[in-house]
């Protein structure tokens, strides 16, 4: 992607980037101008809203990187923002990825506090959010768009009407579809995806990814921060909770 490079002549150095690309430009009487398509615009103006160049509205966004202790897998919880308003946040790590949504931001204390969730539908055999059933003793494909799974010991209170349930085998787990009913002995599946599990398939369940999600855990979180907002908005600092991942 192509960008513009400002230098600076006082600092000795590139000291940013910008998004819109002009044809030239020039400063004077303490006010930016460029060319575009042969017309003349005056940057830095109150007469239009932030980010909006050569007729196009943009966003901000803010990209940086955790890296404390490099070596070490970490997890990454929350984000702390101190600013005027809230961001959407996009975050990933060398192994999972998530995002915070504007909405999901609390106020407190002049800060913005928010937990990372999961992306909808991610699949990850380590998260905690994942657990192991076991192989069924019985399978009733009887009923229609429905499937009634048997397993030879109680299942105990921890499985999640809502949850959806896969079939597990040589480590490719299938989705067979949302647990709609359970017993002590029993789950109930919706089939409408037409995967029907066998007798000798291993059973788990993943939770919802987003309500059940614990942050990022990774040596390291890169995020982007993006703001749709056309007037001014100030963002000062960037943190996160994060303590040592223990296996």
């Amino acid at each position: 992607m192509e960008k513009t490079l400002s230098y600076s002549e006082y600092a000795q150095g590139w000291t940013s980037f910008f998004s819109y690309i002009p044809e030239m430009m020039i400063g004077m009487n303490s006010y930016f101008y460029t060319f575009k398509g042969g017309n003349l615009y005056r940057h830095n103006s109150d007469a239009v809203n932030r980010n909006y160049f050569y007729d196009t509205q943009y966003t901000s966004k803010v990209t940086s990187v955790f890296n404390l202790e490099p070596s070490t897998v970490k997890n990454f919880n929350t984000i702390v923002l101190n600013n005027s308003t809230s961001w959407h946040f996009n975050g990933f790590t060398d192994m999972s990825s998530g995002y915070i949504d504007e909405s999901f931001y609390e106020f407190k204390e002049g800060n913005y506090f928010a937990y990372i969730r999961s992306y909808g539908g991610t699949q990850d055999l380590n998260l905690r959010s994942t657990q192991g059933i076991g192989t069924p003793i019985a399978v009733d494909a009887s009923i229609i768009t429905a499937v009634v799974v048997t397993f030879g010991f109680n299942l105990g209170s921890i499985i999640s009407i809502g949850a959806d349930a896969y079939s597990n085998n040589l480590g490719s787990p299938q989705r067979l579809g949302r647990i709609i009913a359970k017993t002590n002995t029993t789950i109930t599946i919706d089939t409408t995806l037409g995967n029907i599990p066998l007798v000798t398939d291993y059973i788990l369940y993943f939770q919802n990814s987003v309500a059940e999600s614990y942050g990022l855990r990774g040596y390291y979180m890169q995020f982007e921060l993006e703001n749709v907002a056309t007037d001014r908005i100030q963002l000062y600092t960037v943190g996160s909770s994060i303590f040592k991942s223990f296996p």
